[in-house]
């Protein structure tokens, strides 16, 4: 990618929320990234323009067969008014890591780190300062080629937009019920579940649904062939602390790489404490819950960063973990990564690049 980013900024700008009333994904900034792909050009005319309404032919190869990636990732503001991101090298990684599964063209991965730092510096005054808050990053890649015929499209645009966020945990961390999921299955090895592709998530609305009835927050999902083995929890990775090891479903094709799941690993590797990846059934959890060895379990993702599980539903057994309560090791990883984003604690793995 040689061609300068173009810049076009917006005339007239958006009035700011009040920081403590923001929710997620709902209000988006002045501007966005946006670039083409053709097969003459490849990934062409990069540039930043005010946030707007695309057109595209009705026939685009991305609403009726689905080729579609994205990513998710936020900018903090730290108390010296710094705006950091958080390891945003892995997300463009793991995008072509997507794009591969996908049959898009791959993408410069350095230059869009760049790209997405040159646009948070123009939204820099976007970026909430208030504890907790921060500023979403979505970058994703959509077909657009007009084609009804079942293959890869030849055209393609990448775009990232932004919005501000307010704190995941407004009133503090509280434990989430999780309802496992028997039977609907999430991904399969060979599938599609290692990526970010929009029909991952749309095919999980469902099993949702039926966890809301269950009374529970969100869905634990099994393996696509004995539906025995633990895979993630909702959109995150998922971990359990038994007999003090902390244990995490190994990356098997179906499982997504999260970048805070890579993160809470090196951490606890860090500090000495047992971390091993490897299949986990849900009898192996029922088991130690039963013998009271079941210590903690926690979802790891972008959004909520730790999540904690204070309890699950599994074939009409109600399990508790840990009295409902956030355990101590979910509580210093949360306060360690946030600490990291926010610029409050060292960073000795590096992970934080700075948007000047």
């Amino acid at each position: 990618m040689n061609d300068p980013i173009e810049i076009t900024l917006a005339k007239n700008k958006k009035p700011k929320k009040d920081p403590n009333q923001l929710t997620f994904g709902t209000y988006f900034t002045d501007h966005m990234f946006m670039m083409d792909y053709t097969p003459e050009n490849g990934w062409h005319q990069p540039r930043i323009v005010p946030y707007a309404p695309i057109t595209l032919d009705p026939a685009a190869v991305v609403f009726h067969y689905g080729q579609a990636v994205f990513e998710g990732m936020k900018a903090y503001r730290t108390k010296d008014d710094r705006v950091l991101l958080f390891r945003p090298e892995k997300n463009m990684k793991r995008i072509n890591l997507s794009n591969e599964r996908l049959s898009i063209p791959p993408v410069d991965e350095a230059f869009l780190v760049e790209a997405i730092k040159k646009l948070v510096t123009i939204e820099k005054d976007w970026v909430p300062k208030e504890p907790g808050t921060s500023l979403y990053i979505r970058p994703f890649i959509i077909g657009t080629e007009p084609y009804l015929g079942v293959h890869p499209s030849r055209t393609y645009m990448f775009m990232v937009i932004l919005c501000p966020v307010g704190a995941y945990y407004p009133e503090g961390i509280n434990p989430v019920k999780i309802y496992v999921e028997s039977k609907y299955v999430r991904a399969v090895n060979g599938g599609t579940g290692h990526t970010k592709t929009s029909g991952n998530y749309a095919a999980s609305f469902k099993a949702q649904e039926e966890a809301q009835r269950q009374g529970c927050a969100q869905v634990l999902w099994l393996d696509g062939v004995e539906k025995a083995y633990v895979e993630e929890v909702g959109s995150m990775n998922v971990f359990f602390k038994i007999n003090g090891e902390v244990v995490t479903p190994a990356l098997n094709g179906s499982i997504l790489a999260g970048v805070t799941r890579d993160s809470v690993i090196q951490l606890l590797k860090n500090w000495g404490i047992p971390v091993t990846e490897r299949k986990i059934s849900m009898e192996e959890v029922y088991q130690a819950h039963a013998a009271g060895t079941l210590e903690e379990a926690f979802g790891t993702g972008t959004a909520a960063v730790i999540s904690p599980i204070g309890g699950l539903i599994w074939k009409d057994t109600e399990m508790t973990i840990n009295e409902g309560k956030a355990g101590a090791l979910s509580m210093k990883l949360y306060d360690t990564i946030t600490g990291v984003q926010n610029g409050e604690i060292d960073d000795p793995f590096g992970w934080t690049v700075e948007v000047k």
